[in-house]
């Protein structure tokens, strides 16, 4: 549904100002349109339409310093407070690789995007949102009080697009269709699964049998992956934080992939929300959305990696961990006896 469908800009303002509590998505949704449309209703009014030029933005962003990045699916969220450094470009995509925020970026995805003022309790916030073709958010960038306030406005007036307008084209969402049944040779896949040398061939098999990675791991064979109880999550989190062992968690869409590396100490649950609550890294995971939960094992010239999946109703991968390692590493003995531990689904056979 468009913003025609609500009579334009003015009647989503006017439906925001009579229903202003809910998170912008939230209201989105309740109201039958996109969140970017919901945005570019204020056009010029504390919100101003920007180039979705990837690399300018996020090279930009290294001279406002401290910001926090934010990354969603439906089923988690991933914030981190940190700096944007050492932006990198390749033909598959852009990297942001700092210490604190590292982002796996796929500009196909940065379609639409805006610079956000939000008045909260007296004070305005500031934010960079980025939005796919359909009016959904794929990375978002709020400022905090230590934020470089003249550079960040630079960037703005650097990125401001000549289009100021407060309509919004959004493509149809597509009706998710269903994954067609793998016929793949599952002696192929195991062969070439033990073959890997490195943890980012990964893809490339996944391309060239026509799998999902779901599919993938329900194949392989329990030597190198197998279901583990849902509720394990929490233990495995709750388990690195009695251990002191540092995790890698990645959350992420189409178009952007949130890394948090290194220890996490707050564990919260609170009702259907498995939380991390530390300085620097937030970690927000609906558990009830997860129907599945897989260890995998992945092999490298370095042996193997192992990591913790947990895939939603749609078999769409929402969450994933690993041990933290440096590259060309082997992973920490602690991280792999960690996941090894963790209660396995019932039929799931030994590995």
């Amino acid at each position: 549904m468009t913003s025609e469908s609500m009579s334009g800009p003015a009647a989503i303002r006017a439906a925001r100002a009579a229903d202003p509590e809910p998170r912008e998505r939230d209201f989105a949704a309740r109201h039958g349109i996109s969140e970017a449309e919901l945005v570019a209703a204020h056009c010029g009014q504390g919100v101003t339409r920007l180039e979705p030029r990837v690399d300018a933005m996020l090279s930009g962003l290294a001279a406002v310093g401290t910001v926090m990045a934010l990354t969603r699916n439906d089923s988690a969220v991933h914030e981190k407070i940190g700096v944007y450094e050492k932006t990198v470009s390749g033909s598959a995509g852009t990297l942001v690789l700092g210490p604190q925020i590292d982002l796996r970026v796929f500009p196909k995805a940065w379609v639409h995007a805006f610079a956000v003022e939000k008045r909260v309790e007296g004070a305005v916030r500031h934010s960079l949102q980025v939005f796919d073709a359909a009016g959904t958010a794929v990375h978002k960038v709020h400022l905090r009080p230590e934020s470089d306030g003249a550079a960040y406005r630079r960037l703005v007036e650097t990125l401001a697009a000549a289009d100021q307008s407060q309509t919004l084209a959004v493509a149809p969402v597509p009706a998710p269709k269903p994954a067609p049944e793998p016929s793949a040779d599952v002696a192929v896949l195991r062969a070439r699964w033990e073959a890997m040398t490195d943890v980012h061939q990964f893809v490339a098999i996944l391309r060239d049998m026509k799998l999902t990675r779901r599919q993938a791991v329900g194949l392989v064979g329990a030597d190198f992956a197998w279901r583990v109880e849902t509720g394990a999550l929490r233990a495995m989190m709750e388990g690195a934080v009695e251990a002191a062992t540092p995790i890698m968690c990645f959350i992420g869409n189409h178009g952007c992939i949130q890394i948090h590396s290194g220890p996490i100490a707050n564990v919260r649950p609170m009702g259907p929300w498995l939380n991390v609550m530390d300085p620097t890294f937030h970690m927000h995971l609906r558990q009830d959305h997860i129907r599945e939960l897989w260890a995998v094992r992945k092999p490298t010239d370095k042996g193997h990696v192992t990591s913790l999946e947990g895939y939603d109703a749609a078999g769409r991968m929402a969450i994933q961990f690993f041990g933290q390692r440096q590259e060309g590493q082997d992973e920490r003995v602690p991280w792999r006896r960690l996941v090894e531990a963790l209660p396995r689904s019932a039929g799931s056979a030994a590995a």
